[in-house]
């Protein structure tokens, strides 16, 4: 048990040593705060907006006003009523329901940055297709298998130690959003309820349950690229490829999966299935059929096909 600990902690020193990786990190910070600037310049969140103990009569004042903003617009502008009339119904929502409004705030500026995540997938590909190939291409492969320790653990520990990357680089993206975000839009009250909207129709949840959840998803999906990348990586010991291929199924998976989404077969696609978050927004999946029992057993059998693809190339592989 020592041995694998002390092999994921070299693994991930390989990674943070590298210029690259915090190249990264701060590119990331960058776009948290470029996300933060064109909020300003578009205008595109109300962050002026703030309710006090009377929100009731607030929120109905604000229907009203909104309602009369559309009766103005009349048919000239279908944008303001369809704009306007999404906010009447979250007001109302809230009213019905007895749900205190916060104004924008730094939760809300967390989840806005969920679209960040497409970003460290592609950081987490171009470390996963390097985290085997590259011991081939640099020739350390076999200083590393000359030690009194089996090709299995070498390879589960370099797996391990993608998913710790996986895993840090998302929490530093939430930490860096939530800083950013409740520097320049306040916090709200510890875990507030948010209107979010479900299959079903307007909802409500907690918060920091909804952030997870939806962080969660994202992780998800990343890391089953990761592992594909990771597989690539293992089997024909190019880097390029195995980043070339990740990101090209990034990029058309779900286009193709939608695209077959009249065939039966199509629910059967990885890709089809690795965003869980469709199962609770007002999209839902690419069938009818389809439920998120059924997604997460396809992505087990893809991540088991995977994982056991890897091990038996690294395993027999002759390294000359």
């Amino acid at each position: 048990m020592g041995n694998i600990f002390s092999l994921v902690r070299n693994e991930l020193g390989k990674i943070y040593v590298m210029k690259s990786t915090w190249a990264m990190y701060v590119f990331l910070v960058a776009l948290v705060l470029f996300s933060f600037i064109m909020n300003t310049v578009t205008d595109s969140v109300d962050s002026e907006t703030t309710y006090t103990d009377d929100w009731r009569t607030e929120l109905q004042e604000e229907n009203q006003t909104l309602t009369e903003e559309i009766e103005t617009a009349g048919e000239d502008d279908p944008f303001v009523e369809s704009t306007n009339m999404g906010i009447i119904q979250q007001n109302t929502y809230m009213l019905e329901n007895d749900i205190r409004p916060y104004g924008y705030h730094a939760g809300n500026f967390v989840l806005d940055n969920l679209f960040t995540t497409s970003l460290v997938s592609l950081f987490v590909i171009i470390i996963a297709g390097g985290i085997v190939a590259n011991e081939f291409r640099w020739g350390t492969i076999k200083q590393l298998l000359i030690r009194p320790i089996s090709r299995g653990t070498i390879l589960l520990s370099k797996y391990i130690a993608l998913l710790l990357f996986t895993l840090f680089t998302v929490v530093f993206l939430l930490a860096t959003s939530a800083i950013v975000g409740a520097i320049v839009y306040g916090a709200p009250v510890v875990n507030p309820e948010i209107i979010v909207n479900r299959p079903d129709g307007m909802a409500s949840n907690a918060l920091l349950p909804e952030i997870f959840m939806q962080y969660g998803f994202r992780v998800l999906n990343i890391i089953v690229l990761a592992t594909f990348g990771f597989m690539i990586s293992s089997i024909f010991r190019s880097s390029a490829l195995a980043i070339g291929l990740s990101m090209f199924l990034m990029f058309i998976g779900t286009t193709v999966a939608q695209a077959m989404a009249r065939y039966e077969c199509s629910k059967y696609i990885l890709f089809a299935n690795t965003d869980l978050s469709v199962y609770f927004s007002s999209y839902g999946p690419i069938r009818e059929e389809m439920t998120i029992g059924f997604s997460v057993a396809v992505i087990a059998v893809y991540m088991v096909v995977f994982i056991i693809t890897a091990w038996t190339i690294f395993i027999k592989r002759d390294v000359a």
